[in-house]
């Protein structure tokens, strides 16, 4: 492991390393020991007790965070020209369809979320192999492949996010700015961790919420206290 810096020495030192924070004391934590020059992410990482191998302990879902990510979420929509107008009002920051399905195909990826109508899935869907490893191929249990472009667009613009957990049974997720108050760092990340509750699979047996870090962009994780979290499961 690098040494640290002095920087890092010192917030590193706020967090006690063997105790669990509240959410709340959590995002001020975050905040208190977030070093950067820039204005970091704060990201949660969530361990769950399921198998990601069995297909009925996937877990996976949307969010809207109560008070957006902090991000500019770059939308591009895929659609017929009926809808174009419609994802435009919208505030889309790409709309069209065979165009940049070419430039797609050429290796451009410079968006976050791609929206489009079921008309055009087959084909985005040839698109898998370059949209998929990125996590931008639309889906329907996402929202984003609907009719309704224009509030899938205005949803993705204020905040919604899509989670999935990964092949560690982890659930990771960016859900503010360390330049947002604690308060709505705490909002968010609960928004998140309360809709992970309520994707408990039937099937699981045992322990659901294993263990939750908040941390900001180079920041040390802290523990956040899962006993509420269990209770509510």
């Amino acid at each position: 492991m690098s040494k640290l810096t002095k920087k890092q020495k010192v917030a590193y030192a706020k967090v006690e390393p063997t105790k669990q924070y509240k959410i709340t004391e959590a995002a001020q934590l975050v905040k208190d020991t977030t070093f950067t020059k820039f204005d970091a992410s704060v990201d949660i990482a969530v361990r769950l007790g399921v198998d990601p191998r069995k297909a009925n302990q996937m877990v996976r879902g949307v969010v809207t965070l109560p008070h957006g990510t902090g991000k500019t979420t770059r939308v591009l929509v895929l659609c017929t020209p009926d809808k174009e107008a419609e994802a435009k009002a919208a505030g889309a920051d790409h709309v069209g369809l065979d165009e940049y399905i070419e430039k797609i195909k050429g290796g451009w990826t410079d968006i976050d979320v791609i929206i489009c109508t079921p008309s055009v899935m087959a084909k985005v869907g040839a698109l898998g192999r370059v949209l998929g490893p990125r996590g931008l191929m639309p889906n329907p249990k996402t929202g984003t492949v609907t009719m309704e472009i224009g509030k899938a667009v205005e949803e993705v613009k204020a905040g919604k996010i899509d989670f999935k957990v990964d092949k560690q049974g982890i659930v990771h997720a960016s859900v503010a700015k360390a330049s947002f108050d604690a308060t709505k760092i705490a909002d968010n990340a609960s928004e998140l961790l309360n809709t992970i509750v309520k994707l408990k699979p039937s099937s699981l047996k045992g322990t659901y919420i294993k263990s939750v870090y908040l941390s900001s962009t180079m920041g040390p994780g802290v523990s956040v206290d899962t006993k509420v979290l269990t209770a509510a499961e």
